[in-house]
């Protein structure tokens, strides 16, 4: 077993190094330059242009040559340093984003854990229930092909526009401070829900139709036959089914895991929703490299985390793999 993860960790280290160095290489291939840009809203003429240019891009290093502004990107993450955002100078990175990063987790962990579960649930409970699998199949199927930002703009139009039932931008009112009270609680679940019900509502047609065609195979499965030639309960059949079938819905939600991320990221800047997504398109517009770097490692970090918290769900909960890996270590 520490053979095994010790294998997974080198991958996940390696699958990191990768997938950050890709993203630190993907701003500075954008044309352009965020000092320009940022000197350029400033207003400035003349002489103090070609001063103040000289001082910011020496202030960002980015008067470095390439190999050593990557050399140092990679000492300031191991010392928890992300850099100045240009955007917002002269706030650090770390700080933007950890003022981002509880919207993400309200809406991403919600979103996930509910439409997982509710999906799965209710998938199992079609496959054995013939008017509710008639209904579930071509709904399950056009929800699965809803693309997140294509719902999240019709949502945004019918309920904020036509309907307005619910607010349109931001994570709370404009008209508010953070403060302790229930006003501000509510307003922040208002602004929340229509981000959050986007992202479940596709979620659990994928799961709810995976399930359920995984529990019309295990229940046509031989062992499933052998169970009910032996006058076995069918409720036991049934349980039996359901156990199988929930382990490819567990590797299901780390092979998913990218695509509900990415998905997240383009529902908050549709909704306007201050956390990582939006944030990050702000930084693009603005050439933001240390802001986008900031976004991109946070992402990655989170997914590849969240996966690894999936491999070991997976271990505890299929006793073959906890059995092949101790047949192996012998």
């Amino acid at each position: 077993m520490k053979r095994y993860f010790g294998r997974k960790i080198f991958i996940y280290a390696l699958t990191f190094f990768i997938a950050v160095t890709i993203n630190w290489m993907i701003p500075r291939f954008m044309p352009g330059n965020p000092v320009d840009i940022m000197i350029s809203r400033a207003g400035l003429r003349g002489d103090s242009v070609n001063l103040m240019h000289t001082f910011y891009m020496d202030a960002f290093g980015l008067n470095l040559p390439i190999w050593k502004q990557y050399l140092n990107f990679w000492i300031a993450i191991f010392h928890g340093d992300l850099g100045t955002s240009i955007f917002l100078f002269p706030t650090p990175v770390l700080q933007v984003i950890k003022e981002a990063i509880p919207y993400d987790v309200a809406l991403l962990l919600p979103s996930i854990i509910l439409s997982w579960f509710a999906g799965n649930k209710f998938g199992a409970v079609a496959a054995r229930n013939k008017k509710l699998d008639n209904t579930l199949l071509p709904i399950g199927y056009i929800l699965t092909a809803v693309p997140y930002m294509w719902l999240g703009i019709l949502l945004a139009w019918v309920f904020c526009i036509v309907i307005r039932i619910f607010p349109l931008g931001g994570g709370y009112s404009f008209a508010m401070q953070p403060s302790y009270t229930w006003d501000f609680y509510w307003s922040l679940v208002e602004h929340w829900f229509l981000p959050f019900i986007s992202l479940f509502i596709v979620q659990f047609g994928g799961w709810a139709i995976g399930m359920r065609n995984l529990i019309i195979y295990e229940l046509e499965a031989d062992y499933s036959h052998y169970l009910e030639a032996l006058g076995a309960p069918r409720k036991l059949i049934r349980n039996y089914a359901f156990n199988n079938a929930i382990l490819p819905q567990i590797t299901g939600v780390a092979l998913q895991i990218g695509v509900i991320v990415t998905g997240a990221l383009a529902t908050e800047v549709v909704f306007a929703y201050p956390g990582i997504g939006y944030l990050l398109l702000q930084a693009i517009h603005n050439q933001d490299y240390f802001l986008i770097q900031g976004c991109f490692l946070f992402v990655v970090v989170g997914v590849l985390l969240a996966n690894f918290i999936v491999d070991i769900a997976y271990v505890i909960v299929d006793p073959r793999t906890r059995a092949g890996m101790q047949g192996g270590a012998e």
